[in-house]
């Protein structure tokens, strides 16, 4: 795929992975559709990849909000009718035990990390489908793979983006649309300090092994290397991958191990 000039709409670009992958865009001149409820943040990403050669457009977009993700849809759409490829990057994490945390936290990471992410494809899909082209992105996690302590909502709705696009991946082979469904493990962003704990607040805390995970643009780059190649399913990260493959092929083991990683 030659990116120079087609149009890529990123939710969750205000900061971490999607900030990177912005970034890494931007240098082959492409035009960004920049997501998320920071217009600031988002404004700062926009000026940055300006000045690297990208063409930007700052859409605000609440993924719990479903009057939010119209009026977005609507925006981007008046001005660039095609999107090349839509990364559902925007979501929420989470630090707290099961038995602590309330019903009504589990459904707002699930309005976040799954229902967002599927309204939006929702209201982009017909526009591809039409155009015969396009190219869904969605960045799951390696949660999405196996259980974690402390991450029982976010784990299930990265399964269910999991189960989601894979699906939708068969139904949209005669249409020429692809899905490539990424699944990080420890990078180094944000996430443990905006993740929420069992009250709905912020955890505020830079979790330790997330301090010395993969650097962002490291992971941004092995992203849009998969996409360009067409990668379905890919995973990003260090040596914390190897509990997937434990996971897979060892099972006994995972069932020992899992109780004693350290969540944070």
């Amino acid at each position: 795929m030659n990116y120079a000039e087609k149009s890529i709409w990123i939710t969750g670009a205000s900061s971490g992975i999607g900030e990177a992958l912005a970034t890494e865009w931007a240098r082959y001149k492409t035009v960004l559709i920049l997501s998320g409820r920071n217009i600031e943040k988002l404004n700062a990403v926009k000026e940055k990849c300006e000045t690297i050669g990208a063409t930007c457009l700052v859409v605000p977009l609440d993924l719990t909000n479903a009057a939010s993700i119209d009026d977005a849809v609507l925006k981007v759409f008046s001005v660039y009718p095609k999107i090349d490829i839509l990364v559902n990057n925007g979501g929420i994490s989470q630090r707290s035990f099961a038995v602590d945390t309330p019903i009504e936290i589990d459904r707002s990471i699930f309005e976040t990390n799954f229902f967002g992410a599927i309204t939006l494809t929702k209201k982009v899909l017909p526009s591809m489908v039409k155009n015969n082209s396009g190219h869904i992105v969605v960045i799951s996690s390696i949660v999405g793979k196996f259980g974690f302590p402390l991450r029982t909502s976010y784990a299930a709705t990265k399964h269910a983006l999991q189960g989601y696009f894979e699906s939708l991946r068969a139904e949209l082979t005669v249409d020429n649309i692809k899905v490539t469904i990424v699944s990080p493990g420890r990078i180094h962003t944000n996430i443990s300090v905006n993740a929420i704990d069992k009250n709905g607040r912020k955890h505020g805390v830079m979790d330790e092994a997330q301090a010395k995970g993969m650097p962002a643009d490291i992971c941004a780059r092995k992203i849009i290397h998969a996409v360009k190649v067409y990668k379905k399913d890919i995973l990003v990260g260090r040596t914390e991958l190897i509990m997937y493959y434990i996971h897979k092929y060892l099972p006994c083991l995972y069932y020992k191990l899992a109780p004693k990683i350290k969540p944070t």
